[in-house]
């Protein structure tokens, strides 16, 4: 029940691919739903600007990193400097979605090998920068949690207008929950049948307990067959 408090559904069929669809096929349906989910994201914290959101998702495969990258698309598209932060540093997927080396990334940011400007690299896409995750490490929870982690976020505020954070999911792992109180939102990605409710809901419960101001959730996989509308439901 909790979670209809604020739910953004998302009924894209085959959305856990990991295409840039909002790229490729920007007139397309699934790409309009992108928009829908960012436009309903910017509505849900008008008196606030949101610099920061973070993506995650209640387990694997759920689509959580095809959503963030797609959402990186739309925002970038509506003329905003948006950097992508691959901040999975467990299973980063970012360097093979956009077509990046990983050599360096956010680890090797995070743990001063080298700096945030020189490690971010322009994407094909107008206004969209990438940070890849960068080699992965033995202790990922510890580096997100560190003070430089903050630097970084400072410095990217100070470039961009928008940081989009892809996270491990809650459930797995500790980062998201570590993250979660440093971004401005977050988002939770389920999946339609195949998440269940009480995962969802521990999950919602974790990111409560993290202090993340949570803007939505995004229903993925969901049959186009089932229903043919995209619903936001809203309120408290």
């Amino acid at each position: 029940m909790a979670l209809k408090k604020n739910k953004l559904m998302n009924n894209a069929k085959g959305t856990t691919s990991r295409h840039l669809i909002s790229d490729k096929l920007p007139k397309s349906p699934i790409s309009e739903q992108y928009r829908t989910i960012r436009t309903n994201i910017q509505f849900s914290s008008v008196d606030n600007d949101l610099r920061s959101i973070m993506i995650t998702s209640t387990g694997p495969s759920e689509g959580k990193s095809t959503t963030a990258s797609n959402l990186a698309v739309v925002n970038a598209q509506q003329g905003k400097n948006v950097l992508f932060v691959d901040a999975d540093l467990r299973k980063p997927t970012a360097h093979y979605t956009f077509q990046q080396d990983n050599f360096k990334g956010l680890t090797t940011v995070l743990t001063k090998q080298s700096t945030l400007r020189e490690t971010v690299a322009p994407t094909k896409i107008a206004n969209l920068d990438i940070l890849t995750s960068g080699p992965i490490p033995p202790n990922p929870a510890e580096l997100l949690s560190s003070r430089m982690m903050e630097e970084l976020l400072a410095e990217a505020y100070h470039d961009y207008d928008l940081v989009i954070f892809d996270t491990p999911p809650v459930l797995a792992v500790t980062d998201a929950q570590i993250l979660a109180n440093q971004c401005d939102g977050t988002v939770l990605v389920v999946a339609s049948g195949s998440t269940d409710k009480d995962s969802a809901v521990k999950a919602k419960d974790l990111l409560s307990s993290a202090k993340a101001k949570l803007l939505g959730v995004v229903l993925n996989m969901k049959k186009q067959k089932d229903s043919q509308y995209y619903y936001y439901y809203g309120g408290k």
